[in-house]
């Protein structure tokens, strides 16, 4: 028997696989969101940044557990102030991540949804994208193209977040 997320993982080792729904379908949608932008390849590493980044926001303002029944439409506002570029977004996430944690230790249950949500996170700090500097002084030199302007290492979640935020937008 398959379980669904975090409303039927009882913990009790009996042998079921615990499908982390929760997190699939946050993923699903921010899959979603992206696609529909157009933005850039869904090979990138780039798309992988915007969706963790998603994800990762759709996943944990999630706050009363009901993400399979949410209608995205109504949750667009919430997702775009969360992703907006003055809010401290990485301190939310990290928060959130520790509520969701000691939620899970106090119940004594499984979470196989946090546990994709930390991978995700973990990999959107972890890996550094090349990225046009947008801090770089304008007119500090001729740009013949798009592809030659100053680029610095950036922590992947810092580019995938105005990547969601912008999917956002378009949707």
């Amino acid at each position: 028997m398959l379980h669904r997320g975090r409303e039927s993982t009882d913990g009790t080792g009996d042998g079921e696989l615990t499908v982390p729904m929760a997190w699939l379908y946050a993923e699903y949608i921010a899959d979603e969101l992206l696609r529909s932008g157009d933005l850039m390849p869904p090979t990138s590493f780039e798309f992988r940044a915007g969706r963790d980044a998603l994800a990762l926001t759709v996943f944990l303002s999630d706050t009363d557990g009901e993400l399979s029944g949410i209608r995205v439409v109504t949750q667009l506002e919430t997702w775009l102030s969360l992703t907006a570029y003055d809010q401290p977004w990485q301190e939310w996430v990290q928060g959130r991540m520790a509520d969701l944690a000691a939620d899970a230790a106090a119940s004594g249950r499984t979470a196989p949804d946090l546990e994709l949500a930390r991978e995700a996170w973990r990999w959107l700090r972890e890996t550094e994208l090349l990225a046009p500097d947008l801090n770089a002084v304008p007119g500090g030199g001729a740009v013949a193209g798009e592809d030659e302007g100053p680029k610095v290492w950036t922590p992947a979640w810092q580019l995938g977040l105005p990547l969601g935020h912008l999917a956002i937008h378009l949707f």
